[in-house]
């Protein structure tokens, strides 16, 4: 309706031209009217004028809606009743456009802000690997997992592990995969899945890591728990009998030798019974000491957190430490960085992880010159705080690391492979890990990461 009323009107003026035009040709051919030809050839030349500042006002003012469009400039407005009646509605319909392309841009950018700020906020790390070895860290929870690593190509995911970056670069889309993670006071095991978008013609695959790690260690300590609890009600059930019978046939030898005085063989005889029945009563309480150890794993009370100045703590731990005579001597230095450093933990329950360890240290320092004890509070990569215990000793064989966190495994002769395990069931109520590595002394090193 607008475009007819304008080519109305441009045929209008263009009519009128035609036919002022003629007439002036016509009176330029008769003699006495130039008067009147000059005003016709004056008409005419306004009526171009109009023509041609009509169709140049309307082009300008449809290259500005385009130019709008292309550049996105949505806060333009078009008044165009001055070029007559049809173009101020034009005008409306052009701003009415322009508006809506704006209140469209609107609502992408808040629905893009919306899947940004949902993306930010999934605990999922997220990372976007590309064809040419590119690696892209999409979300804070990928940040803080690789924590102040520079991770720009697929090559910089090798600090974490050679397996867990080919895992990365390998895995296709809808596969599932197992990976360990590597880093300085910490191994987890995460799930990757991936899945791979196109976008302008660029492909990209989106690989969303999930830590089970917690999950591992929960399923794995239950587990133990079950296992100790069944075999310590089995072995006390059983042994419980035979340390009290023990004791009763000690005290019926005792009687029975003070009876047969006066026959020194027989007296002789009942010495060594009373000697094999004590052995027997003396193992039975031993081993029932030794199962009230192991009830300690089964009957760990949730951790009372408090705040804990980390500083104050680790003075107060060798404090107690000089005080224990019976895990030889060595040189205990405590370093905090920074100062302030304090946590949320039961210091109870962080306290005898502390001295135990710091007895591991002392006892494999047995024999070692000049053995030192170094206790260490610091903030990793991550962020996250880590408590080291490492001293300069002969470290652990390789072969049984595995193996010192397991219950009943023990390499001491009087040990009784609770407090490693202990020290890891401590560690896992208060949602951190403790992980064996090396010194840089070569000795062994135990990190808690809270």
């Amino acid at each position: 309706m607008i475009f007819r009323r304008f080519s109305w009107r441009l045929g209008v003026r263009v009519v009128v031209l035609v036919a002022v035009l003629c007439l002036l040709v016509f009176l330029l051919l008769q003699p006495g009217y130039v008067m009147i030809s000059v005003l016709l050839a004056l008409i005419a030349s306004l009526q171009v004028f109009d023509i041609v500042h009509l169709i140049r006002r309307t082009n300008r003012e449809l290259s500005r809606f385009l130019d709008a469009v292309r550049y996105a400039d949505f806060g333009q407005r078009f008044e165009l009743k001055p070029l007559g009646a049809g173009f101020g509605e034009l005008g409306e319909v052009f701003t009415d456009i322009v508006q809506r392309f704006q209140q469209l841009r609107n609502s992408q950018e808040e629905s893009l802000r919306h899947l940004r700020a949902l993306m930010e906020h999934v605990p999922v790390p997220l990372l976007s690997v590309y064809d040419d070895d590119k690696v892209e860290l999409q979300n804070n929870a990928a940040r803080r997992l690789f924590g102040s690593a520079k991770i720009e190509r697929m090559a910089d995911l090798a600090q974490f592990g050679e397996p867990f970056m080919q895992h990365i670069g390998k895995i296709a889309p809808g596969e599932r995969r197992l990976a360990v993670f590597h880093t300085e006071s910490a191994e987890q095991r995460f799930t990757l899945s991936a899945t791979e978008i196109a976008i302008a013609g660029r492909i990209e695959r989106l690989v969303s890591l999930q830590n089970i790690q917690n999950e591992l260690d929960g399923v794995q300590l239950e587990a133990w728990q079950d296992l100790v609890r069944v075999l310590t009600h089995e072995i006390m059930n059983s042994i419980t009998p035979v340390a009290s019978l023990a004791k009763t046939a000690a005290d019926l030898v005792d009687d029975a030798s003070g009876k047969l005085a006066d026959y020194p063989d027989a007296v002789a005889e009942l010495d060594d019974v009373r000697s094999a029945v004590t052995t027997v009563a003396r193992r039975s309480d031993g081993l029932m000491h030794f199962v009230q150890g192991y009830r300690q794993l089964t009957r760990l009370p949730p951790p009372a957190r408090q705040r804990i100045v980390v500083a104050d703590m680790f003075n107060d731990v060798l404090q107690l430490t000089e005080t224990d005579h019976s895990a030889g001597q060595a040189i205990c230095q405590a370093r905090v960085e920074p100062q302030s450093l304090s946590l949320d933990a039961d210091p109870e329950m962080l306290e005898q992880v502390l001295l135990n360890l710091l007895r591991n240290a002392r006892q494999a320092l047995t024999g070692t010159s000049n053995p030192e004890i170094l206790l260490q509070a610091r903030l990793n990569r991550g962020g996250h705080i880590c408590l080291v215990v490492s001293d300069n000793g002969p470290g652990i064989d390789p072969e049984i690391a595995s193996k010192i966190f397991v219950p009943f495994f023990t390499t001491k002769r009087d040990g009784s492979g609770v407090g490693l395990a202990l020290t890891r069931q401590i560690m896992l109520a208060h949602g951190g890990t403790v992980v064996l590595g090396r010194s840089e002394s070569g000795g062994a090193k135990f990190t808690l990461t809270f």
